[in-house]
């Protein structure tokens, strides 16, 4: 895997890939979630995701999984 992507950030809205992006830098990555979640968050169904792909894992979701 390349470590330069290996955080994966999307947006869904309705089920729809909106937007999408990696990072190498989880600090980076992070930024970017609160930054999407500003400006998407607004949009009806709007879901946003953080993806370790190194870890196989999700580090957040917003909204929250609650």
């Amino acid at each position: 895997m390349d470590d330069s992507q290996r955080f994966y950030l999307t947006v869904t809205a309705a089920g729809r890939l909106v937007m999408q992006g990696w990072w190498g830098s989880e600090a980076t990555a992070r930024r970017k979630f609160s930054l999407w979640a500003g400006e998407y968050g607004t949009m009806s169904g709007a879901r946003i995701t953080l993806i370790d792909e190194g870890q196989g894992q999700t580090v957040t979701t917003w909204p929250d999984e609650a």
